[in-house]
């Protein structure tokens, strides 16, 4: 099955957050942070499992730019620099519908290590 295609992206600058609404009528609403913490780029997610790298001090993070990649994917530009995690329409449906899971798990991750989102 593949994936709906997004029908409409706001960013909502005071919130933080990126709201995305798919075809099959799915919305989401994507805090920046998570956006970042989880981008699907290499720096972030490593070349293979186990090199994820723990993104930490991401709590206020913003989006200045969103630059579209074909017609299959988004590339935000973050406030840190950050710019080269490539969010396709599959990955973006995936974060909003595992948001809380995910979320918790990154909560988890920054507590065992002893880090946290403060910049």
């Amino acid at each position: 099955m593949s994936t709906p295609a997004p029908t409409e992206i706001k960013l909502h600058q005071a919130s933080r957050i990126l709201e995305i609404a798919f075809a099959d009528g799915a919305s989401f609403k994507l805090p920046y942070e998570l956006l970042r913490v989880y981008s699907p780029s290499a720096e972030v997610r490593g070349h293979g499992p186990g090199q994820e790298t723990l993104q930490t001090g991401k709590r206020d993070v913003t989006i200045s730019e969103v630059e579209p990649v074909g017609h299959y994917a988004i590339r935000p530009t973050f406030s840190d620099g950050h710019d080269t995690g490539i969010y396709s329409w599959e990955y973006l449906y995936g974060l909003g519908a595992e948001r809380d899971e995910l979320w918790q798990r990154y909560l988890d991750r920054l507590a065992q290590a002893g880090a946290s989102r403060e910049p």
